[in-house]
């Protein structure tokens, strides 16, 4: 059974951090490509930042370049998003993204930035 729990979300002021993970199992994820993408009330699903599967190679979307960063063990089965000096715009539902042969995604975990 394939699965992918994200965690790590919660209320944080403007300024603060948060650091996401992704608990993945049931495929091979050393193999897949990992991505984070964030949706915000009213507005679509954009990418946020993705990792090959090594992790020898990032992307980050311009809104969040220099303030995330993007990281992965293979070795746990698991990726993880640091969030630093996070805005109020970056509010949103943020889900984990395996992409291979078979994309899946995760439930989603809320990150509320706000004072």
């Amino acid at each position: 059974q394939v699965q992918l729990v994200e965690s790590g979300g919660g209320l944080v002021q403007p300024g603060g951090s948060l650091r996401l993970s992704c608990a993945a199992s049931g495929f091979p994820f050393s193999s897949y490509f990992m991505k984070w993408y964030r949706q915000a009330p009213g507005k679509q699903r954009e990418l946020v930042a993705g990792i090959s599967s090594g992790g020898d190679s990032t992307y980050y979307a311009d809104s969040v370049k220099g303030r995330f960063t993007i990281s992965r063990d293979n070795a746990k089965k698991t990726v993880a998003l640091q969030m630093n000096s996070l805005k109020p715009e970056d509010t949103a539902v943020y889900y984990c993204k395996a992409d291979g042969y078979v994309m899946y995604w995760g439930q989603g975990t809320q990150v509320t930035v706000s004072s």
